[in-house]
Parts: structure tokens; sequence; C-alpha cells
């Protein structure tokens, strides 16, 4: 069994990940990155709290899956005796009234199907990372629980004192629960259960009808798509790299980070991927998003990552109290890696925007300001680009100058080349092109390596690592160049471990890594297709769709030898690839029927 098995709903507001037996495991509130007031899935508070439990008597077996096409999930359970109830989990996202609505509200639906199930209904939330338990009060027909400063109100038409006491009842008819603000619902649960069930379903399956998927792999996209949208914080535009903190990259690695933050460099895959898709909109709210950040971040070296609200503070400390997942710790909150040189980033924000310069769809279209704002970016780049920094990887001890980021520092220059072009700008293109094509020489001078022969990781260096993948897809060497395919020779024989890949061979600040990095082998998958092996390609790509979990979702990483999900979940960064690789690897419409 994969213990990351787990379905994630949400509506770019909060989000809940569900086990298969309709736990619901974790949630932060009141929007992505907030406190998770659900956290079993990190272990149990002292207390007792951290799980909303829908426990069936007599529990045999259980079933989960997605509503076509929606992020509605619906995990049956079956009892020994012949019991057998379905629970509906979705959180509400539709248009009302003009606008997208969507509350810092799940809704639980709960239905019996066959026999006489006996249920337990068990809300166990808590405060502070589980520090404080929960202050119960009840109604009529509500619950509210006072965690900390939050409050959330539980509003049903279940028993309010069988929920309070968690006392067993046998499940006659459908009950409700919306957990939200501490808000009274205009109408009945059941009814505006219902509803909102509707909307949330017409919304999403509207949404889906508009992407341009691949004619292979269709279902395999959609799933990633939507996935990717539940990531982004539609308040803001931010998006986060994973909707949890601290699921070790492998058991007591000590590799427990808190990625529910808006790393620069993800979102842009992340924008691109769904820009691929023809969903444009989280591009459009990522300028906004990354337009705030820029303009607060003033002359500074831009920083790798930040919070959802645009925050540059995100100190890192350890949560006492959790264990962790599945008992490997430590449990962290914030992420130092915020205070680190990674001189990729100027690249990764102009590569996200471009876009909006040239497509005549978007209504935020790119102009001279928006321009003038990348510029100070491309200064910045122009500036760093051959010094040391942590790289990609984050070393936490490592500095050097990394190949991967000098090539980003190349994408900012020559991509300002090409809009200062598109804004008829000649002097501006002709100044960018200048500095894009000297870093580009510098680049080929000092990353090359004769006697691999390959690209390497750092200047000067002897080692490869996978982002060297990417040469080609930023367009800094074509494709069919000899140096791009030996350099893909190069990383497959030393990285690559059965069907995965690694980031790099050698150790780092933690020792040795234990997993393959999922985005890594989609990479992989791309560039193989590229120098024109497909065959090999497809074989990789079927293999690592059977990584996924029963839900077609993706973790940070797989262990090679267990084939187990590992890393914080769901990762961005394989969603992402699971797009990219799809659309690189497709039959084209027009040639399969």
């Amino acid at each position: 069994m994969n213990n990351l098995d787990l379905g994630v709903v949400g509506n770019s507001t909060v989000a809940a990940l569900v086990d298969n037996q309709a736990s619901l495991v974790w949630m932060c509130y009141p929007q992505l990155d907030g406190d998770p007031v659900f956290h079993s899935l990190l272990g149990t508070a002292a207390h007792g709290g951290g799980a909303f439990d829908i426990a069936l008597e007599g529990l045999s077996a259980s079933r989960q899956s997605y509503a076509h096409n929606t992020a509605i999930l619906e995990t049956v359970l079956e009892s020994e005796d012949g019991g057998r109830v379905r629970v509906t989990d979705f959180v509400p996202r539709f248009r009302s009234r003009g606008r997208i609505y969507r509350p810092a509200m799940v809704v639980r639906r709960i239905e019996p199907l066959a026999g006489t199930p006996r249920i337990t209904l068990r809300v166990r939330p808590s405060g502070d990372y589980g520090r404080l338990p929960a202050e119960v009060t009840r109604g009529s027909n509500h619950v509210r629980y006072i965690v900390g400063r939050q409050v959330l109100r539980l509003t049903t038409d279940a028993s309010p004192g069988l929920i309070v006491n968690e006392v067993p009842f046998i499940l006659e008819r459908t009950l409700t629960c919306l957990l939200g603000p501490d808000e009274i619902p205009s109408e009945a649960p059941g009814i505006l259960g219902a509803r909102f069930h509707d909307e949330t379903a017409r919304y999403w399956r509207e949404w889906v009808r508009y992407l341009a998927i691949p004619f292979e792999w269709q279902d395999v996209v959609i799933r990633a798509a939507i996935t990717l949208r539940l990531c982004a914080l539609e308040e803001t535009g931010g998006i986060v790299a994973a909707l949890t903190t601290s699921i070790p990259e492998f058991g007591a690695s000590g590799r427990t980070w808190d990625y529910r933050y808006c790393w620069l460099r993800d979102s842009f895959f992340t924008v691109r991927a769904l820009n691929r898709l023809g969903a444009t909109l989280t591009m459009e709210d990522y300028i906004g998003y990354v337009t705030n950040v820029v303009t607060r971040n003033g002359e500074r070296e831009l920083q790798p990552l930040f919070g959802l609200q645009f925050e540059a503070r995100i100190p890192e400390e350890v949560i006492e109290g959790l264990p962790g997942y599945r008992g490997y710790g430590p449990v962290r909150h914030g992420n130092a890696a915020y205070m680190q040189h990674q001189n990729d980033g100027y690249g990764s924000v102009i590569l996200a925007i471009a876009q909006c310069f040239f497509d005549e769809r978007l209504q935020r279209r790119g102009d001279l300001a928006l321009f003038e704002r990348l510029e100070a970016l491309g200064h910045r780049a122009v500036a760093v680009w051959n010094t040391p920094d942590a790289g990609l990887w984050e070393f936490r001890a490592l500095a050097h100058v990394h190949t991967h980021s000098a090539a980003m520092c190349w994408a900012a220059c020559d991509r300002l080349a090409r809009i200062a072009l598109r804004l008829d700008l000649a002097d501006r293109a002709a100044f960018w092109r200048e500095h894009a094509d000297a870093i580009r020489e510098e680049i080929f001078a000092n990353a090359w390596n004769n006697e691999l022969p390959s690209f390497v990781s750092c200047f000067g260096g002897n080692d490869v690592d996978a982002s060297l993948l990417l040469l080609a897809d930023i367009g800094l060497i074509r494709a069919d160049d000899p140096r791009f395919r030996s350099t893909v020779e190069a990383i497959g024989q030393r990285l690559k471990r059965g069907s995965h890949l690694f980031r790099y061979a050698g150790e780092d600040d933690f020792g040795v890594p234990e997993t393959a990095f999922t985005i890594c082998t989609l990479w992989y998958i791309e560039a193989l297709a590229k120098i024109g092996r497909e065959g090999e390609a497809r074989a990789l790509f079927n293999e690592l769709l059977g990584r996924r979990n029963s839900l077609g979702l993706l973790s940070e990483g797989i262990h090679t030898e267990t084939g187990e999900l590992w890393g914080n979940f769901p990762q961005t960064y394989s969603m992402v690839g699971l797009i990219h690789a799809a659309l690189s690897l497709s039959r084209k419409w027009e040639e399969a029927f």
C-alpha cells in the first residue's frame, strides 16, 4: 500500500487531503499556507487532535475516485456485514454574481448505499501545529471549534451531540457537513451541500472543456491540470510548490521541508504547463503576484521564494509535538531557503511572464511599464550570472557557479531582447541581445567538458546533474546539437537508476539522496524524445505513470527499490512534468483517427 494514497480537494483558497478511508488528514486554514487545523498526516497531537474521521464500523474495503473531470472526491467504504457508504468531499468553487465563489469551506456528504452501516464522526481540529486543542461549543445544528485565533463552524444535519461525543450511530439517510468560517449558512445543510456539489461539478467540467489536451493520456493531463489549479492561491496569484510540509524525501533522512510557499522557479513551470493547455488565467493572476513581490523587493537581490501574501521573511522553525510523517521528523514550518542566493530566479520570472507580451487572447497584456519592471530583473541577472549560488537544488552548505543558474540568466536577457522587439524598442533589443550572446558564449566555454563529453553542473566541473536537461528546453542550445545529445546520454549513464533519474550522483549536505526526483525523470523523458529516442521515452513514461497513486497524483520523489512515493504532496513540479511529457510524446489529434 502506498502511504501517500491520498486525494486532494480544493478551490484555490483552501485545500484538503483525504485518505482512502475517508479521513481528512491535512488541511491548512484559512488559506493554503495557513495553520494545519487537520494534521494527522504528520501525526496526532498529544491531546488526540488532528483529523476529521468518518469511521465505518467493521471496515473491510474501500475505494476512491474523482467524479469525472472534477475536483470532487468520492470514497466508498464497505463493512464486513455488507454495509456500504459513500463519502463525497469537495471544496465549493463556481461562478456566482459575476465572480468566482470560493469560500474557505470543505463539504462532506455521507450517503448510505447498502446494508445498515454504523458510523462514527470524529472531528478533532487543532491549532498552532497541534499544540492547541480545540475549544468546542455546540448549538442545535452546528458545532464551533475555537483553535487559537481561528474559529471553525461545522454546520450539519447530523446530530451535533453524536459528533461532539463521538457516539456511533446507524446511517439511515444522507448527511451533510459544512466545515468552514463561523458564519450561519443561508440554507439547510443538505440543500446547500447538494447545490454546491452540482455547481462545483459544473464549474470544473466547463473548465476542463477548454483545455487543449493531447490525444493520448488525456486523463493524466486533466488530473494534473486540475491539481495544479488547486495549488494556486487565487487571491494573490501565488502558487505553492506543494500543499504539505515535512513529508521527508525518504525515511529518517532529515530532509523535511516546508513547500507551502511560492518558489519563483516552480511557479514558472506551473504557469508554462497551464499555458500550454490554454489555461492562461493562472498566468494572469501570477503576473499580479510577481509584480507585487518585485516591487516590494526593490533593488535587493531577488530571493527564490516568497509567502503567498508576498511575505519576504519565511523563518524556518522545528515544530515540537508532532512526530512527523510515519514518525519521521522533524516537522518544519517556514523555509530557510528564502535567504539563499539562487540566481535562476530572474530568468524564471521573465520566462513566466513573457507570453503576455505575445498572446492576443489575454485581457492583461504586457506593456512598456511591465517591460521596464522586468528590465530591472534583467540588470540583476547580468550582474550575478557568473557568481556562485546555491543552485536549483538549494544546497545549504555548497556554492558554485551553476550552469543552470547561468543559463536562466541568459534566458532572462534573451526574452527581454525578444520582448523589446515586440514593443518596437530596437535599442533595448540590441542591448539585451548583446548581453545574452555574451553570457551564452561564456557558458559554452566554461560549462562544457570535452572529456565526458557533456555540459557539467558547475563551471569547470566534472559532474552532471538533471537540470542540464533543460538547456534545450529554454533555447540555449538546439536539441539536435551533438553537444546536447551527448549531455543527455551522459546524464542517463550517470544518474539513471532502473527507470528513474536522480538529481545528481554525489553527496550533498545530508549525504547521498535515496530517492529519485520525479521531475528529473520526466525531464529525461522529454529530452529523450527531443533527441529521437521516442520509443524509450514512451516506455519510461508509461512505467512512471504506474507509480502514481490510485488517483493519479504524485509526490516529489520515488524510492527506486520499493516504488513508494516520498516527499511533499502533491508536488507541482511532478504534475507539471506529467503534462509536458504527455504533450511531447502524444500522437497529434489529426494523426489519431
